[in-house]
């Protein structure tokens, strides 16, 4: 496949990707590195997802931009490597579109190949609109690129108007709980069982849960008490660009 160009605007990157640390709560050392992307347009300056993504994914823009996405990352993680920066993975935004493109497991097997990159280093992170598709195909992609060694994460879950049960349906290593999930913390007995249920059921299909949205270290402890042993938000750590970190 042909590598799209990286243009720039202003001298930057016309997409770049920031990263913050997803952390192990039992020893409070970087686990992971989730990403997210921000676009500098030219008469619309900065630009954060939720200003840009849901118009990308009507279009086949949006499989446009993982691949130049998907490049900055595979960059950053032979950085990250080079500087010795503990980590195990770091995510790259997937869009469903992509995952049910022709060809996208010859594709990325060929560039990693390329990159002599291992590819358990990257974890593809899946909108909740993954839970719309019904027809397996998208299902099937995870499967067979999980065989090749690729990690899947799905985030927002546990969100008010998230499908929980589709979860079954797709066979994820990570599921990052929405934000609104750790909000109930200590917001009563009935609250706290339902975090914990959450936590638990997520478990319960061999995935392995992550906080988001933690801002304190007794959100973390609770959650630990839970069982989930990671968290991302605040405490863990905001986002920052691939340089800051060492």
């Amino acid at each position: 496949m042909e590598e799209p160009n990286v243009s720039r605007v202003d001298g930057l990157r016309a997409v770049e990707l920031y990263y913050r640390t997803i952390r192990d709560i039992s020893s409070g050392m970087p686990a992971f590195f989730h990403t997210q992307t921000r676009l500098n347009a030219p008469s619309l300056g900065v630009l954060h997802p939720e200003q840009f993504r849901d118009v990308a994914e009507i279009t086949f823009q949006c499989v446009e931009l993982f691949w130049l996405e998907l490049r900055q990352a595979m960059d950053t993680v032979q950085a990250f490597e080079e500087r010795e920066v503990s980590f195990q993975w770091l995510s790259v935004y997937m869009p469903v579109r992509a995952l049910r493109e022709f060809g996208i497991e010859h594709d990325l097997m060929e560039r990693f190949t390329e990159k002599e990159l291992a590819t358990n280093r990257i974890c593809f992170e899946l909108s909740e609109k993954l839970l719309e598709e019904t027809d397996g195909l998208a299902a099937g992609s995870i499967r067979n690129l999980r065989n090749r060694g690729f990690h899947f994460m799905l985030s927002g879950f546990g969100g008010n108007n998230c499908p929980m049960m589709r979860l079954a349906e797709f066979p994820v290593d990570f599921v990052m709980l929405s934000p609104e999930v750790a909000y109930y913390i200590d917001r009563g007995g009935r609250a706290d069982e339902a975090v914990k249920s959450i936590i638990g059921f997520v478990s319960d299909l061999e995935a392995e849960p992550i906080a988001d949205g933690v801002q304190n270290s007794h959100q973390a402890e609770t959650l630990y008490g839970f069982e989930c042993r990671y968290c991302a938000g605040s405490l863990a750590g905001e986002y920052k660009q691939e340089r800051f970190y060492y």
